[in-house]
């Protein structure tokens, strides 16, 4: 049978675009459809637009420090929201011509609409009818919101990139990357920030001791915590606020509620079941290793798979997807060891191991930790705090974790994924010349390994 297209892309997402792109460049006929923009979450309402939100909301904080470096204001600084939304908006259009060009220019077909399939080999788009030899879902995944009374009043991360104005105060639901990080933004910004927590702490799944830290420096830039605590429903007030109650019967005043739970794999309505994919149960396209589905001429790379959620990540998904199935050259992706960072504020990052899993999968390991205020702040008063920890492989010498919360935390983890990637030992880290003063030598100057066995205690105060 001919078919229109070698491969056809559902989704012009990050994953979407890099495999249409790279298949085409290996000579396939491609077409990509999309229902919303290109670029997907992360250029558009996602990694980008947060980053820029996260460096607006610094300059607060920077300008609390002019003074003790002898610089001084006329005034005081004051902030203008709709100014920061209106300069985001234009640069992530200007990124999403980009990625069009970048189609366009890789001889890339993009149909607008969102696509549907038919069979295994046909997508329907806008009432437009193609067929494909090779089908490739990156739909990506959604913001998830519980169902409690009065949830149609609470916004998510989506709409927190287009408010019309600053909420004075605002409560939000989660302790994920994305709750985390928009607490920062909001608090940067001068908003009251509540975050409500089903659990004791932040970012369940990174290091014990990274999660305490950074909470415990959230709460002291004015950050308040409910812990334990859900909320049993929303109800708007005369005058544009919110009452929240929580399950625990308590009320709590807020001028606008964000929902960070989760976020779920975008696969319903396009036609998966009805073609015989397998979904699994949290309804992400079930994959193999070569990121095949239970259907032998389809494919699902990115969150819509649920495997490893980082943008970098589907990139990786990808391009090995087409350079295996286009080019001539088989290869997996790697998940392991795969650097990631929260840009909370202070920043996280981390690569590798935690301590847990460390001593879980290895046995016995070495903790190598530091806690220190930065530079910076030794003039400004202020009591932040850096903390750095490497998890060492008590046998081979191996580092298996590197983990920081502080400033620029993910530039330095991103240099140190390569030492981790590469299996360097302790010994190494010890062997390389820092450079001072920064904060980054103190990866390669802990010398003494903290005693067995390890506390799981605060590691702000020390």
């Amino acid at each position: 049978m001919a078919y229109d297209f070698d491969l056809y892309v559902i989704g012009a997402g990050s994953g979407g675009v890099r495999a249409s792109r790279i298949a085409a460049g290996h000579g396939a006929r491609v077409a990509i459809c999309e229902d919303y923009r290109v670029g997907g979450t992360c250029v558009i309402r996602g990694c980008v637009p947060k980053k820029l939100l996260v460096y607006g909301s610094k300059f607060g904080s920077d300008f609390d420090d002019l003074g003790a470096y002898g610089w001084s204001l006329a005034q005081d600084p004051t902030h203008d929201w709709a100014t920061l939304i209106r300069n985001k908006d234009t640069e992530i259009d200007r990124l999403n011509r980009v990625y069009i060009g970048l189609l366009e220019n890789a001889g890339v077909q993009l149909h607008m609409g969102r696509g549907r399939l038919l069979d295994a080999h046909t997508v329907e788009v806008a009432g437009k009818y193609h067929t494909a030899e090779k089908i490739l879902i990156c739909t990506g995944a959604h913001p998830f919101k519980p169902k409690i009374p009065g949830i149609e009043h609470a916004i998510t991360s989506n709409e927190a990139f287009h408010l019309e104005r600053m909420p004075r105060r605002i409560m939000i639901v989660g302790g994920g990357y994305i709750a985390v990080e928009f607490a920062g933004i909001f608090n940067g910004l001068g908003a009251e920030v509540t975050q409500v927590l089903r659990r004791d702490r932040v970012l369940r799944g990174f290091d014990e001791e990274l999660r305490t830290f950074l909470q415990e420096q959230m709460r002291a830039k004015g950050v308040e915590f409910r812990t334990e605590t859900e909320l049993a429903g929303i109800e708007s007030q005369p005058d544009g606020s919110f009452l929240v109650t929580t399950t625990g019967e308590e009320q709590v005043a807020t001028d606008l509620v964000m929902y960070a739970t989760g976020r779920v794999p975008s696969t319903s309505g396009i036609g998966l079941e009805k073609v015989g994919v397998t979904l699994n149960k949290v309804g992400a396209v079930a994959v193999d290793e070569w990121s095949r589905s239970t259907v032998g001429n389809i494919w699902a790379v990115g969150d819509v798979t649920d495997r490893l959620n980082l943008t970098p990540v589907a990139l990786l998904e990808g391009h090995c997807f087409a350079d295996t199935e286009f080019g001539g050259r088989p290869r997996k992706a790697d998940h392991r060891d795969v650097a990631s960072a929260v840009f909370s504020q202070p920043e996280l990052a981390t690569v590798g191991l935690t301590e847990d899993q460390a001593r879980r999968t290895h046995g016995q390991v070495k903790i190598f930790a530091a806690s220190f205020k930065p530079m910076k702040h030794t003039m400004t008063g202020h009591a932040r705090r850096t903390f750095m920890k490497l998890v060492v492989d008590a046998a081979s010498d191996r580092v298996l974790g590197v983990h920081m919360v502080g400033d620029d935390a993910a530039e330095l983890i991103q240099g140190l994924a390569v030492a981790v990637k590469a299996g360097a030992t302790k010994a190494m880290f010890d062997a390389t010349v820092g450079i001072h003063p920064t904060a980054g030598e103190e990866f390669v100057t802990m010398r003494s390994a903290r005693p067995e066995p390890a506390q799981h205690q605060s590691v702000a105060a020390t």
